[in-house]
This record gives C-alpha cells, sequence and structure tokens, in this order.
C-alpha cells in the first residue's frame, strides 16, 4: 500500500494533470506554490487540488486564510493536515 506522501503525489499529478511529472519528482518539502519554487502551482490549482483533497480523503478546509496556506505549503504540510483531521473524526 503507498503511504500517503506518495498518494498524495499521485493525486496532484492526477488532479492538476502534470504532464511527465512522476512522485519522485517531488520533494516532500518543497513549496507546492510560488513562481520559480517547487511545482509553482497558482491559487487555481489550489481549488482544484483542495477538491481532490476532499474526494479522496474526506477532509475540507475552512476558508482560505493563513492557516489553510500552510497547510498547502508542500506534501509533508498537506499529509500532516489529512493525518490530523482523520484522528479527530
Amino acid at each position: 500500500m503507498e503511504d500517503l506522501n506518495t498518494r498524495l503525489k499521485n493525486i496532484i499529478i492526477s488532479a492538476l494533470e502534470l504532464e511527465d511529472v512522476t512522485p519522485a519528482d517531488i520533494d516532500d518539502d518543497a513549496p507546492l506554490f510560488g513562481e520559480g519554487e517547487g511545482l509553482g502551482l497558482d491559487s487555481i490549482d489550489a481549488l482544484e487540488l483542495g477538491l481532490a483533497i476532499k474526494e479522496n480523503f474526506g477532509v475540507s478546509f475552512k476558508a482560505v486564510n493563513d492557516e489553510t496556506r500552510k497547510h498547502f505549503a508542500s506534501v509533508n504540510a498537506l499529509a500532516a493536515f489529512i493525518s490530523s483531521s482523520k484522528q479527530e473524526d
């Protein structure tokens, strides 16, 4: 069974239709957003990724704020948010 980080990477690739990107290409600690950094995702990507995470893990994000931005900082940050949200259920 794939671990949470690998599963997240596959969801990111699939949901955002990232061509020529493999899970191995995505560093767990690299920023997901911002020009010239990590994957360089934008706000539209964030919406699509948020929906994909809700569909796959049953967790959703509150309003867009600094806390939400922290959750989307990296694959590790997303995995930590999902893990803690699942434990609260």
